[in-house]
């Protein structure tokens, strides 16, 4: 292994939000992950923590309660994934109560019924009142904001709904829910680094960059921290302005970095 790979996956290791968004999770099994992430560095103490935990919202308390960890983060996809097809108040609702209990990042999907249809009032003014209503329970919250680029059949789609969503007040843009195929793309993720890029340049603020949805390699991790590092640079390479959402990430890059098969999570 090229040693500039093994930094790498090391590094990887804790920029990725530790997924479970399964129908069939269960308390016990999120507070069992929690404890998996709390018991890490006893067992690996030579690797940095995941950079947060994300669950459903009703699980934001379980894993805000169990987790004894500083600096790993509390993180919900909300307002009502993947789909986000329901009333802007329910979605509203949804996330303002995972924050109350304890989620400090929320991912939300952009109103593709809206920006579909080239309504983009609409689904700007979406991300928008669900950043302000997060944001008055804990001004500190993260917003994501997941694009599904699966679903937006060309680049020219890809740079609007990455603008807009970063004009609207997002903190990070996020390639996929990973409920539609394709997911994240090497393709995919190279537009939305470039309008991040832009966007920093016109407006002075730095958006992070979340590829998510089918990730799961040693090598998939490298493919995206190249792309970061080379069209935005060292800057976005920590866990505030790059995340990997990933399930299965971690173990392999366990697996690359100790020679042999971890199933650790």
């Amino acid at each position: 292994m090229k040693m500039e790979e093994k930094q790498i996956y090391r590094e990887a290791l804790g920029l990725i939000d530790l997924t479970s968004l399964n129908g069939s999770d269960t308390y016990s099994g999120i507070a069992a992950l929690v404890e998996k992430v709390n018991r890490f560095n006893d067992i690996y103490p030579q690797y940095p923590l995941p950079a947060s935990i994300c669950v459903y919202p009703n699980f934001a308390s379980t894993v805000a309660e169990g987790l004894r960890c500083e600096g790993v983060h509390v993180t919900v996809v909300g307002g009502c994934f993947p789909a986000s097809q329901s009333p802007l108040a329910v979605k509203v609702l949804e996330c303002e109560t995972a924050v109350e209990e304890g989620a400090g990042e929320v991912d939300i999907v952009l109103a593709l019924n809206s920006f579909l249809e080239k309504n983009y009032e609409a689904a700007s003014e979406e991300i928008v009142v669900i950043g302000g209503a997060v944001r008055a329970v804990n001004p500190d919250v993260r917003l994501k904001v997941i694009l599904e680029t699966g679903a937006l059949s060309d680049k020219s789609l890809i740079e609007d709904a990455s603008f807009l969503a970063m004009e609207a007040g997002a903190d990070f843009i996020k390639t996929s829910t990973g409920k539609i195929q394709p997911a994240a793309t090497p393709e995919a993720a190279r537009v939305m680094c470039e309008c991040i890029k832009k966007y920093f340049a016109s407006s002075g603020r730095m958006v992070g960059f979340k590829p998510a949805g089918g990730i799961s390699s040693a090598a998939d991790a490298v493919v995206y921290y190249n792309i970061v590092r080379d069209i935005l640079g060292e800057k976005w390479l920590n866990k505030n302005y790059f995340r990997f959402g990933a399930s299965r990430m971690a173990n392999n890059l366990l697996s690359a970095l100790e020679g042999r098969e971890v199933k650790y999570f």
